[in-house]
């Protein structure tokens, strides 16, 4: 199984719900900690870590889900064993305590792998928050699968890493194969601003409450 951390709040709310997030590239489990805290306080915050060494990869330090190739492409066997583990943790969580709807989101390939993780296993998540990631392209991603499934988009406008175009073509593959597709935008590169921490607090909040009123 992933190596992870799972923090539970002091206070803890029945059906609250589970927030899964995934880093980027060459950083670790800890590094979204606070973003996941001020995201959703109540929830259960699930932190996993990346099986490749960054630094194996030419990332740096730190760890990685995948080799990216280029375009939209991840290596297909790192990006198919790092989805089988996820899909092994996420599959596990109730048994380690995080019972609640489960919300799987991260920033870049951390986003990528949520996106990916939700059209491979259709229903398995309530939502994909995906902070500057793409759509990947392997043989296991079907688009046509996303129907009736809550994405949360935020993009930057000026991102050299993820180029903003990857964005709008992805955003545009969800939306025809039947997602629920809420997008923000800002003018700066491949980070997370304010604005966009604010619109996706609020979305996790839509999201739980909707979720829980079908329990």
């Amino acid at each position: 199984m992933l190596h992870h951390r799972i923090l539970t709040p002091e206070r803890r709310i029945p059906g609250a719900p589970s927030l899964v997030l995934l880093h980027g590239r060459g950083s670790d489990e800890m590094d979204l900690q606070p973003l996941g805290q001020l995201l959703a306080p109540d929830a259960t915050l699930v932190l996993p870590r990346g099986p490749y060494d960054g630094a194996a990869l030419g990332y740096g330090g730190g760890w990685a889900w995948y080799r990216f190739l280029g375009g939209a492409t991840p290596d297909p066997e790192h990006f198919e064993a790092s989805q089988s583990a996820l899909a092994q943790l996420l599959d596990a969580l109730p048994r380690l305590g995080a019972d609640g709807p489960v919300i799987l989101g991260g920033f870049s390939q951390g986003g990528t792998m949520s996106l990916g993780q939700a059209l491979r296993r259709p229903g398995t998540v309530a939502g994909v928050l995906n902070l500057s990631g793409f759509v990947p392209e392997h043989p296991t991603v079907r688009t046509e699968a996303a129907r009736e499934l809550r994405v949360f988009w935020g993009h930057g406008r000026d991102d050299a890493s993820v180029p903003y175009a990857m964005a709008v073509a992805g955003r545009a593959a969800l939306d025809a194969g039947g997602a629920e597709v809420t997008t923000t935008d800002h003018p700066g590169g491949h980070q997370i601003t304010q604005d966009e921490l604010t619109a996706a607090r609020g979305w996790i909040e839509r999201v739980a409450a909707a979720t829980e009123g079908r329990r």
